[in-house]
């Protein structure tokens, strides 16, 4: 029976059939080979052939009397049951050897050699060979900046202050999330002019040379303006980004001890940093035990909590139909940078990131909607053509599976524009959890 991929997860394959009650034997032709399932219970035949055994409705074994049934009849089946067909979902979760082990020495060798190449390396080698940066200056109009980030495609960009000539912050999607909410506390609608009013220097509340940041309650704080050197060690470059909680720093070279004359050179992101530590441990990856481990072993990222596990993070999920206005708060107050949004079955349908949330940039979408009227739905078609359906976009939700390892996971991370993945069950895509680039070094880094 030919087995097909599972949209979004390329190497996990699987087969719906349906079978009588009782006792069947199975086993997977990959690549050539048969192999059973060593996760499941299997039995060996006297020829030494090895297939996995699955049992549905009946609980019994061919030749193993059951207590209530007369010698001689454990093999038959009840015609009526017979007629019932079970739907069962076969699949193959690619993890045929046993699950890897590592010690507690390992694990700390595996974080030292991590930390040493972070440290023996610099931010200038993070700077592509050719491309692009976008820095705006302080007095746009918030409604270009943000039509600049769409037409773009950043969710961020530093700010420039022509009159000090310095870098003085970054404008993020976060702020365009709380002028919506701000200005949408003002009224029912918003209005285009109000936008224009508003400079990115106003909004910043006449602290123009100071980066805005939100707490777990939606109140915004000021602080410095968080910012890299050239010569900055990755990990210092990694720890900047972690403690202060920013999806990118930029990289400026200032020629004066007061940081005026500045130079622009990159906006440093995880995702370059992690490309740059896979490329490193390709091709010596034992020497790393620990990316072997899958990642429901370490539980690296945010799970939904399992029974027994009261005090583990919730993870936060929406419906299409939720509000946009609910979308917003939550992500604000849960602190989290996407939401993935499930069917009533809590199975994957899409996800909604802070990054989205420049797409009402689009035809000034933001001059005629009300925030607690326009459902997830409605948002996400926004920033996509109008006849696409409402599905599984790969492109933009990308998945893993619970077992697949943590170097399989950091590969799929280190690509572009790549923050999370969703961690789905195979075949249900049922959401079990989260991943995110901010795990993966807070786990590597101890």
């Amino acid at each position: 029976m030919p087995m097909t991929p599972v949209e979004g997860c390329p190497t996990v394959f699987q087969v719906l059939c349906s079978i009588p009650p009782g006792y069947h034997q199975y086993k997977f032709f990959v690549d050539g080979e048969w192999r059973h399932d060593e996760h499941q219970p299997y039995a060996t035949s006297d020829y030494g052939i090895v297939n996995t055994i699955f049992l549905t409705e009946a609980n019994y074994i061919p030749g193993t009397p059951s207590p209530d049934t007369p010698p001689g009849s454990n093999m038959e089946v009840d015609e009526q049951a017979r007629r019932l067909k079970t739907q069962v979902r076969v699949t193959d979760c690619t993890l045929m050897e046993a699950v890897p082990r590592i010690s507690d020495t390992d694990l700390v060798v595996s974080r030292h050699r991590v930390t040493a190449f972070l440290t023996s390396h610099t931010a200038y080698e993070l700077l592509p060979e050719s491309g692009k940066v976008v820095a705006l200056d302080i007095d746009l109009p918030v409604k270009q900046a943000f039509h600049i980030l769409y037409e773009q495609g950043i969710p961020t960009a530093p700010l420039w202050d022509f009159r000090r000539g310095q870098f003085v912050g970054v404008l993020s999607a976060m702020d365009f999330i709380l002028i919506l909410r701000e200005l949408g506390n003002h009224g029912s609608n918003l209005t285009e002019e109000e936008l224009e009013t508003h400079t990115i220097a106003a909004w910043k509340e006449g602290k123009a040379y100071l980066s805005r940041q939100v707490d777990g309650h939606g109140r915004a704080f000021s602080r410095p303006l968080v910012y890299a050197g050239p010569f900055d060690n990755l990990k210092d470059v990694t720890l900047k980004i972690l403690q202060n909680d920013v999806a990118s720093v930029p990289v400026i070279h200032s020629s004066s001890e007061d940081g005026s004359f500045s130079q622009l050179l990159h906006m440093a992101s995880l995702s370059g940093i992690l490309k740059c530590l896979c490329r490193y441990f390709r091709h010596c990856s034992s020497s790393l035990p620990v990316l072997q481990l899958p990642i429901y072993a370490i539980r690296i990222g945010t799970w939904i909590p399992k029974i027994g596990e009261p005090n583990r993070r919730p993870l936060a999920m929406l419906r299409p139909s939720d509000s946009l206005s609910s979308a917003l708060n939550l992500l604000i107050q849960a602190q989290v940078s996407s939401i993935p949004i499930v069917d009533d079955n809590d199975s994957l349908l899409d996800i909604y990131s802070r990054s989205d949330i420049t797409a009402l940039a689009k035809d000034k979408a933001y001059t005629h909607i009300n925030l607690n009227e326009m459902t997830i739905h409605q948002a996400l078609q926004l920033g996509q053509d109008s006849y696409a359906p409402y599905d599984l976009r790969s492109q933009r939700c990308q998945m893993c599976l619970p077992s697949d390892s943590l170097h399989k996971v950091m590969e799929r991370l280190s690509n572009p524009g790549i923050r999370r993945l969703v961690i789905i069950e195979a075949g249900s895509k049922c959401v079990e959890g989260i991943v995110t680039l901010g795990d993966v070094f807070k786990f590597l880094l101890g």
